[in-house]
């Protein structure tokens, strides 16, 4: 199952405290007490797998090292080790406690998120003319503590939708080397598949079905990952028994959800055309062409019709 949405928490480390000490070696006075070593701060960073989430999901407190306390003629502390923590790309992160957003969309990214204390100063540092022989020291400064909302968007090129059973598996397992789950189910995939097509990343995104928008069903937890789509491929199978009906479900769903998703650009194709005869399919083609001048019918049995999809994403490769 993937994990795209969680909440962690996040403890820089401690800044080592500063030494009070003096010098031991004969002829030579005064203070030697180094500073602490600086706290390790958090990081998150990009990678491109799609369940990194799920490996933080039994680790819900992720603390950096603390900073060593200074030593002895003038040895200073050693800084605390950072932590770095891997996330999909995609991920948006939350900060509860300064409300700060922001998103790690490249591969390598780097993210700081908790910043680790200084270390505090040696008795050395407070040396003067006039106090020679200080006894004063710092304490190291506490790391930053947050708790980060991590919330998964995907980062597709070409999102696939569609009514639950529409094809959407089928046609993303034919088009790349995607492993999808496929069956005849009156219901939708639990989880999104991504596939490669070239240079273009496809989307399969589950079902959708009435009332999604609300929390019905997958709810957001489908419309949210194609919210970075570039393009929207809408499914409609060619076992639907009133094809406008079906349309429109999906478009007002995305519509309640984010003005923005009808705004993308959309191919509408009928599905499973295997199942029709020559007759059927150009009735039902004429009844979409009129929602959508783009409409055509395909059937991953079909080699032809998948080529008409090819072409279609070969132009989007080329402009990459």
């Amino acid at each position: 199952m993937l994990i795209d949405d969680m909440t962690i928490r996040v403890i820089a480390g401690k800044g080592g405290d500063g030494t009070v000490a003096f010098n031991k070696n004969k002829m030579a006075l005064g203070p030697t007490g180094a500073k602490g070593g600086n706290g390790g701060s958090v990081y998150l960073i990009g990678v491109n797998d799609l369940s990194a989430l799920n490996k933080l999901r039994h680790t819900k407190q992720f603390r950096a090292d603390d900073g060593r306390n200074g030593g002895r003629q003038y040895n200073d502390g050693e800084n605390g080790s950072d932590l770095v923590v891997e996330v999909p790309i995609g991920t948006s992160i939350y900060n509860k406690t300064t409300k700060k957003e922001s998103e790690i969309i490249k591969i390598g990214e780097k993210l700081l998120v908790a910043n680790g204390g200084h270390g505090g100063k040696g008795n050395f540092h407070f040396r003067s003319s006039t106090n020679t022989s200080p006894r004063q020291f710092q304490k190291g400064l506490i790391g930053e503590k947050f708790n980060l909302h991590l919330e998964l968007k995907l980062i597709a090129d070409v999102g696939l939708v569609g009514l639950p059973n529409a094809g959407k598996s089928s046609l993303l397992n034919e088009l790349t080397n995607a492993k999808s789950k496929v069956a005849n189910y009156p219901f939708t995939t639990l989880e999104p598949h991504l596939g490669v097509y070239y240079s273009l990343i496809l989307a399969d995104v589950p079902g959708i079905i009435e009332g999604a928008s609300t929390g019905k069903g997958l709810g957001i937890k489908f419309l949210k990952h194609i919210e970075r789509t570039g393009v929207i491929f809408h499914l409609i199978s060619s076992e639907s028994q009133d094809l406008g009906t079906d349309y429109d479900t999906v478009r007002n769903e995305l519509n309640a959800y984010s003005k923005i998703l009808l705004d993308k650009k959309e191919f509408l194709l009928l599905t499973k055309s295997d199942l029709l005869n020559k007759k059927e399919i150009k009735e039902k083609i004429s009844k979409l062409k009129k929602i959508n001048k783009s409409a055509i019918a395909i059937s991953i049995h079909d080699w032809d019709s998948l080529e008409k999809i090819k072409k279609i994403l070969n132009k989007f490769s080329d402009k990459k």
